[in-house]
Order: structure tokens, then C-alpha cells, then sequence
């Protein structure tokens, strides 16, 4: 169908009277003339996305108008909009649309549509009081200029993927801009003159050829800004830069570069704990060294222990030995010795092993020290057996608290689970990671 009339309308409708049809959808019909809707006279929204229409002069008379939608028709111009004054949002984005200057005389516009066009220059929009929402993104647009300079209710401003090369003093007179991308372009610096913009919440100039720091000191000036995005610059590249950007981010920012800026700031945190402080370092290796240093000595005792047992067996062969000519003493000693056995326990090599496993701390400090043990990890030491709680507890305590982990408040046995639950998530706490509108990408404001 190429041609739309007044009976297909009613018909849709389940209507006699074109009089009392205010809102129509007419998206993907492949219309190329819609000059029949001159007849509804109190249409108020239409929808024409996906046609193949070629100018609105079919629209002239739909003077009632104030919701517009050719998105994706073969549109290149405007031509026929201009007598509908009502409208309050028209967006005609997706077509090959290479001048907007036919919006200038619609007054009463709210959202102003027009992404990926053709459209090289903004036209005057001096008497748009009340736009407050821009949208040119994808568009061969090189300068700003002061097509915006009278647009003081303009919040929504969206020119990413243009040719722009400088800001200026274009936006000086938006003082109630809270959205600004400018991503994909050529922009070098932000202009000192973006401090006027106080009410910024979301700045987005990635992928610019900003290089300086310099070039982004204004940003402390906007106390309000909550989202910044720089990624794609050459500034961003440096993990040094990177840093003086955020030095410079007023308090309010809480994403920047699409990440909590708080998550980010833990991280950083804890890199810096684990490498960077060598006064933890030192007094923790201190630590260390003096309970290897004990258990050194205890298992030098317990080796001499071994040593002295042993010659003792070593002695108890030679009598034996000795005693063969009178079998009567060999059996007593031999029954004395099994008594002496049953009674003793074991002193084997296992049983020392045993005991430097109970009481070498060893592998837990070594964890603690190195810097990719996870804080969690450290803590999920307490969940050992029963069997050996009290001793591997009482030195585990003492080496945690050392090192200046954490502090542990051990009065109650039955509190203990309490505070071990309370550590671990006080520690290890993952952010949602909420990411917020002005990050470049299709635009969608309608």
C-alpha cells in the first residue's frame, strides 16, 4: 500500500466521524502519500515510522498536532511542518535530512529529534522558549556557534558523533543543562566557559582528542556533576593522568568511566595495603620472623627429645645383648619395656609433624603477606576443626592482630561467631554496579 485514504482510517478506527480520531498508528506501511489525514483535523499524535515518505506537505493541515514520529522514512527535508505550531515533540530521526531550518518557527517544541541525518549546521532556534531536549548525534555538524545561546530551558543536549571541534561559549546560556554528550568527536579541551553549566549531572566526551589535564580543570567547577565519562581520550591512556582527573572531580561524581568511583577507590585502597605501605610490611615481617623463630626452637627440643629416646632403645640392645647368657633378666626387661611402651606415647617423626602442623603458623602468615590473598580467604581461616581450635585460634589471634588486620574481641566464647561473621562483612563488600544514563550510544530521548 502506497496511499493511505480516509475510508482505511475509519475503518481502523471503527469510526464514521474523522472528527473524533486523535491519535493514529500508522508505522510500517510503506506509505509514500498521506495527504488524506488533512481531514483529521484533531489529530493529536501520529505515528509514521518505517514508510517511504519523501515530505510532510501531506501533514499541512494537521494543525492539532503534538506528537510527530517519521523515524526511518526517505525524508529530505521538513518541508510542510511548519504550520503545526502545537507540536511538542517531533522526531525524525534515520532519514536524509540535510537542513533542520524549517523547526525554527514550531514554538511550542519540548524534544527535538533528528539523529542521523545529513544535517551539517544548527539552525537558529532562537524562538524554541521551551525546547528542552536536542538531539543531533550522528551528523556531519562541525560547529555549535550560537545557534543555542536563547535555549535557557534546554536540559538534554546530545551531539556525539558529529565533527565538533570546540565547545566555546556555546552552551552559556543553558543554565539548566544537566546532560550533555559530546562523544565521538574532536574536541580538544573543555572550555572554561562550562563552569556556567552548574547544574551538570551527565557529562559524557569520550573518544575526543583531549591530551591534557589542563584541558579538563573545569570540571571542579561543577559541584552538581554525578556521571563523567573520558574514556577514549589520549588523557586516559595514562593511569597517572587518570588519577589527577579524578583529583580534580568534585565530591558529587559517583560513576566515572562507567564504574562506582567508590568501588573504584577500594580497590585502589586495598592494592595500596597489600604493596604499597612498608610500615605494615615490615611490622608484619617482624612478626613472622619471630614465631618462625619459635617454632624453630620447638622443634629443635622435640628433635633432641628423638635423639635422647632413641639412644635409650640403643642402650636397651646392647643389655640385651649382653644379657644372653642369663634369659631370665633379658625377659624381665623385655616385659618392662613393652609396659614402658603402652604407657608412653608415641614419639615418632609423625607425631612431630603433627605437632609442627598444630603449631606453625607459618602457611597463614604466608597468605596474609602475599598480596593476591583476598581478604575473605584470610578470614575464612577460623572455620578450622575443633580438634585443634584452641592452639591454632590463640596464635592465629595473635598473628592477625599483629599485623593490624583486624581487631579481635575474644571475652565470650559464644560471641565469637558473631564478630568472625561481622569481619568478613565489613571487608568484603561488593558494590552494585550501577550505571547511569550519558555514556554515549543511541540516543533515545522521545
Amino acid at each position: 500500500m502506497n496511499s493511505l485514504t480516509v475510508e482505511q482510517v475509519l475503518k481502523e478506527k471503527k469510526t464514521s466521524d474523522p472528527d473524533s480520531v486523535k491519535e493514529l498508528n500508522l508505522g510500517h506501511k510503506a506509505l509514500t502519500d498521506v495527504s488524506c489525514l488533512s481531514k483529521f483535523k484533531n489529530l493529536e499524535k501520529l505515528d509514521l515510522r518505517f514508510n517511504n515518505l519523501k515530505d510532510l506537505q501531506g501533514l499541512k493541515s494537521c494543525v492539532n498536532l503534538k506528537w510527530l514520529s517519521v523515524v526511518e522514512n526517505k525524508l529530505q527535508s521538513l518541508n510542510g511542518i511548519e504550520t503545526l505550531t502545537k507540536l511538542n515533540v517531533l522526531n525524525a530521526g534515520k532519514n536524509k535530512l540535510k537542513s533542520m531550518n524549517e523547526v525554527s518557527s514550531l514554538v511550542n517544541l519540548g524534544a527535538l529529534i533528528l539523529n542521523d541525518n545529513e544535517i551539517s549546521s544548527i539552525c537558529k532556534l532562537d524562538l524554541l522558549k521551551d525546547l528542552n531536549s536536542l538531539v543531533l548525534s550522528r551528523n556531519p555538524i562541525s560547529e555549535i556557534g550560537d545557534s543555542l545561546s536563547k535555549l535557557k530551558k534546554l536540559s538534554k543536549v546530545s551531539l556525539s558523533n558529529c565533527r565538533i571541534k570546540a565547545i566555546g561559549s556555546s552552551l552559556k546560556s543553558c543554565s539548566d543543562l544537566k546532560e550533555l554528550r559530546l562523544a565521538h568527536n574532536e574536541i580538544k579541551a573543555l572550555p572554561a566557559e562550562l563552569a556556567v553549566n552548574k547544574r551538570l549531572l551527565n557529562l559524557d566526551v569520550g573518544n575526543n582528542m583531549i591530551t591534557k589535564i589542563s584541558g579538563l580543570e573545569v570540571l571542579g567547577t561543577l559541584s552538581c556533576l554525578r556521571n563523567l565519562n573520558i574514556r577514549g581520550n589520549p588523557i586516559s591512556d595514562n593511569d597517572k593522568s587518570v588519577k589527577q582527573v579524578r583529583k580534580l572531580l568534585p565530591p558529587s561524581v559517583n560513576v566515572f568511566n562507567a564504574q562506582p568511583l567508590d568501588k573504584i577507590s577500594r580497590k585502589e585502597k586495598h592494592t595500596r595495603f597489600n604493596t604499597d605501605d612498608e610500615t605494615f610490611d615490615a611490622r608484619h615481617n617482624k612478626s613472622a620472623e619471630e614465631e618462625q623463630s619459635k617454632e624453630d626452637r620447638k622443634i629443635k627440643k622435640s628433635s633432641k627429645r628423638n635423639k635422647s629416646e632413641e639412644d635409650e632403645e640403643e642402650d636397651g640392645k646392647s643389655k640385651k645383648k649382653k644379657s644372653k647368657s642369663n634369659p631370665n633378666v633379658d625377659q624381665v626387661e623385655t616385659e618392662e619395656k613393652e609396659e614402658d611402651k603402652q604407657k608412653k606415647p608415641p614419639s615418632n617423626k609423625d607425631d612431630v609433624e603433627k605437632k609442627q602442623k598444630r603449631a606453625n603458623p607459618k602457611e597463614e602468615l604466608d597468605a596474609i603477606d602475599d598480596a593476591e590473598t583476598s581478604f575473605a580467604e584470610i578470614f575464612s581461616w577460623d572455620k578450622v576443626s575443633k580438634g585443634s581450635e584452641d592452639s591454632v585460634e590463640k596464635k592465629k589471634r595473635s598473628s592477625v592482630k599483629e599485623t593490624g588486620l583486624v581487631r579481635v574481641i575474644d571475652n565470650k566464647k559464644n560471641k565469637k561467631k558473631k564478630t568472625e561473621k561481622n569481619q568478613s562483612k565489613s571487608v568484603v563488600i561488593d558494590l552494585p554496579m550501577e550505571v547511569e544514563i550519558g555514556l554515549g550510544g543511541e540516543s533515545k530521548w522521545e
